[in-house]
């Protein structure tokens, strides 16, 4: 098994390769696609059709957004978590999908992007579905595990002879902390998820958005501490400066 590193549009990507299959470690964004076509077919010297499988780790801009297309294209199969409802279901869940998008193309500008088109479907419609510690169909070296908090369907995915573990958006790193991400829409949930991360302990972690990392005991200890005690959500941080701004208090009910 090979692991390639690559710098995707805002977000790194993972493929991983066999001799005779390659595989996504998470869906990337629209404006991947033809960055793994040349990585498979120049680089890698391989057709396209090679990558047989994508995961998606949950359903933001830069993990879902090539999904669908690329199965389009190569016919591959496209696995996430077992969740029946669509994380952007109704009026509420449109607003979010633009939302995030939203925050997506701001993380472009400020990379220096040029800018590239994001959009892709807000509902996925997955092949295959996986429950924690299920291993993934034609991959049994590789097992999932359901770690939500940012959203309700996270999963993170592990190489288990190397104890190399994906966890998407699990973690982030700022400066040298590593901390919870933006947003934590389920914070009692996610200690949970960070509880599980640290009984497993993987030789080392590839993060989303910042390479791969191995955490110490301190690490763990400052992650875990920094769950947060309510919803960190864009509505609640606007909210929440609407009020400074306005120089209101927050109504205590009695």
């Amino acid at each position: 098994m090979k692991l390639h590193h690559l710098q995707g549009y805002i977000q790194s990507i993972y493929l991983v390769e066999y001799p005779d299959r390659l595989m996504l470690l998470d869906g990337c964004t629209r404006a991947d696609v033809d960055t793994l076509r040349h990585f498979i077919t120049q680089e890698l010297k391989r057709p396209f059709s090679d990558l047989k499988v994508v995961m998606v780790t949950h359903m933001h801009p830069d993990h879902a957004g090539a999904a669908h297309q690329l199965r389009k294209l190569i016919g591959c199969k496209v696995i996430s978590s077992d969740v029946e409802h669509s994380w952007y279901k109704g009026f509420s869940g449109w607003l979010m999908y633009l939302t995030d998008l939203g925050l997506a193309r701001w993380v472009a500008k400020r990379l220096g992007r040029e800018r590239k088109s994001m959009w892709y479907a807000k509902t996925l419609k997955p092949d295959i579905t996986l429950v924690d510690k299920q291993t993934i169909p034609g991959f049994d070296e590789w097992c999932v595990f359901e770690t939500p908090g940012h959203t309700d369907r996270d999963l993170s995915i592990m190489h288990m002879p190397s104890q190399r573990m994906y966890v998407a958006d699990l973690v982030v790193k700022v400066k040298s902390r590593f901390i919870p991400p933006f947003p934590v829409f389920f914070p009692k949930v996610y200690g949970r998820s960070i509880d599980k991360l640290m009984a497993i302990r993987p030789q080392s972690i590839l993060l989303a958005h910042g390479g791969e990392v191995q955490l110490n005991d301190e690490d763990y200890a400052y992650l875990r501490a920094s769950v947060p005690k309510g919803p960190q959500t864009p509505w609640r941080v606007v909210k929440a400066k609407s009020r400074r701004a306005l120089g209101l208090k927050k109504r205590v009910w009695k």
